[in-house]
């Protein structure tokens, strides 16, 4: 009899899902959809992040038998899952009520974790079960790590579990020249390298101990199987309150400190571990936190204004209105938020980006650009060079009363003036509805440990991409202390970070959040060759003593 196949048509079908070691971008295409299937999410704590992304709002969620009475979306709301003594009677409990359940676990379900016995609890009550593999802390961490296991010698690769591991298997590894993965942990794995010398490998023998492997705190010592206790001690690492931490050990010459070096990808991001202070919306922030990450930065998203509806809408539906009747030649978008407010306007009256047609849409910059597109918009004029009201004046064309046959110029924005664009438009012969879209009001403080982390000196480096952001984070958090380095999209918000005592560290090339990202991690590549050249151990600017500051470029 095919052990999965079901015996009641009540009941439901489990998941099995291997979520990797820790970074989110290993979650496979397959488990992804599993999870977006989910209807009880049940998941290894230092997992349960990572996978609860991917579920559905009013998904019920669970974290390894403690209940997190909580649901996806944060609010309050009881699982539908019984309190049961352990995960395999927490998933049978959620499959015999019919329903579809993820079991998330760290790592692989066949290589890591107890999964097989939960498979077999299914298996002995008919519930239909799949597998979905995920990525083995002990193939994961090493390839993080930069300690290729495989190469073309083709020599053998052993994994050993320390908790577990037999006299015979110690024995067996002792006496060969194997590479070795072993998985231990931080207070075990100067014990580990013991046995490994007592079976028969000499304490010169390469290794390397890697802790929060493929995480943003990943830190791996390169080490000898003689010296790995007296290292680890030396780095104030032992004795730890958090030696019960796994960690992955590579013995054998592929570990080699030489070789590391040179292989060792991921921590040598040019931002590797940093936090970065990124002062914009949710919405603003998402693609410039996405280009943090793949610097290897971890960013902190906190909002410093708050988009409101006008406080009069009818100029504001007039000028809609006007859009549809033909009153417009153009449309300049001079915000991704101006672009929303009408979005949001059309919505209101039933309209779709098929309203634009025959109309000319102008965006100030390639982010407002592709929030027209996401709308179903594609705009005529974006500027070739600056991206900024004076660049969109730059390329836009005059008034032509021969090829034009409106002569007037749609502009929504804040309540912030546009004198600038206004001005340009007027003089290049266009007629301008000046009209405000939306309003922009200083947002609520940050919680008061973000509060302390910014005046503490807990952030490595904040950016700030208009005067605006500098104003309004400093007044509802306070000053960046002196050793968090300091981004500035251009001089006027330089400026403004110079008059409230911000010394400026990193200008950007040109006024583009991505510039201003990619100028922040040259800055930080430099400060890493620098530490390297000198012999000096690459830190982050948050461990440097205050008063050590480099000093700002001029």
């Amino acid at each position: 009899m095919n052990p999965t196949a079901p015996n009641h048509p009540a009941l439901g079908h489990v998941t099995f899902l291997g979520a990797g070691p820790g970074d989110p971008g290993l979650l496979t295409l397959r488990a992804v959809e599993a999870l977006a299937a989910a209807d009880v999410l049940i998941a290894d704590p230092s997992v349960l992040e990572v996978v609860r992304a991917h579920v559905r709002a009013n998904v019920a969620v669970e974290s390894h038998g403690m209940p997190a009475q909580a649901v996806a979306d944060g609010s309050s709301s009881a699982a539908e899952v019984p309190v049961l003594r352990d995960t395999a009677n927490l998933v049978m409990g959620a499959a015999r009520s019919g329903k579809r359940v993820v079991r998330a676990v760290v790592g692989d379900p066949g290589l890591d974790g107890n999964a097989a016995d939960e498979m077999l609890a299914c298996a002995a009550e008919g519930v239909t079960f799949e597998v979905v593999p995920g990525v083995a802390n002990a193939v994961g961490v090493p390839a993080y790590a930069g300690v290729p296991l495989h190469d073309a010698s083709g020599a053998d690769v052993r994994f050993l579990d320390a908790r577990t591991a037999s006299d015979r298997c110690w024995a067996e590894v002792g006496a060969s020249e194997v590479t070795v993965v072993v998985t231990a942990t931080l207070d075990t794995v100067a014990a580990t390298a013991s046995e490994l010398i007592t079976a028969g490998r000499k304490p010169d023998t390469p290794m390397t101990v890697t802790v929060a492997g493929t995480t943003t705190r990943q830190r791996t010592w390169s080490v000898t199987l003689g010296s790995v206790a007296q290292t680890l001690k030396a780095a104030k690492v032992l004795p730890s309150p958090n030696g019960g931490q796994p960690v992955i050990a590579v013995v054998g010459e592929r570990s080699a400190a030489a070789q590391r070096d040179r292989l060792s990808w991921f921590e040598s991001k040019p931002l590797f571990g940093w936090n970065v202070l990124v002062p914009r919306t949710k919405e603003q922030a998402a693609s410039l936190s996405d280009q943090l990450r793949s610097y290897g930065a971890v960013p902190s998203e906190v909002p410093t204004i708050a988009v409101e509806p006008p406080r009069t809408p009818q100029q504001m539906e007039r000028a809609v209105k006007g859009l549809v009747t033909g009153r417009y030649e153009w449309i300049a978008f001079t915000s991704v938020n101006a672009v929303k407010a009408v979005r949001e306007k059309f919505e209101e009256y039933g309209l779709d980006a098929r309203a634009f047609a025959g109309i000319k849409v102008a965006a100030v910059g390639e982010q407002t650009a592709k929030s027209l597109v996401d709308f179903g918009v594609k705009p005529d004029l974006v500027p070739s060079g600056e991206q900024s009201a004076a660049g969109l004046l730059e390329d836009w064309p005059p008034y032509d009363p021969v090829f034009d046959p409106i002569d007037r110029v749609f502009l929504p924005r804040a309540d912030i003036a546009t004198e600038t664009l206004v001005a340009g438009l007027i003089e290049l012969g266009w007629e301008v509805d000046d009209v405000t879209a939306y309003r922009t009001v200083r947002a609520s403080p940050p919680p008061a440990e973000t509060r302390e982390a910014i005046k503490g000196g807990g952030f490595d480096a904040v950016l700030f991409t208009s005067s605006s952001t500098v104003r309004n984070l400093v007044g509802i958090a306070g000053k960046p202390h002196n050793v968090t380095v300091i981004a500035c999209i251009g001089p006027a918000t330089a400026k403004t970070a110079e008059e409230h005592g911000l010394r400026v560290d990193v200008m950007s090339p040109e006024p583009s959040v991505h510039k201003l990202a990619a100028a922040l991690a040259d800055f930080g590549a430099a400060r890493r060759e620098a530490a390297l050249e000198a012999g000096d151990p690459v830190t982050r600017p948050s461990e440097r003593r205050p008063g050590s500051r480099r000093r700002a470029r001029s």
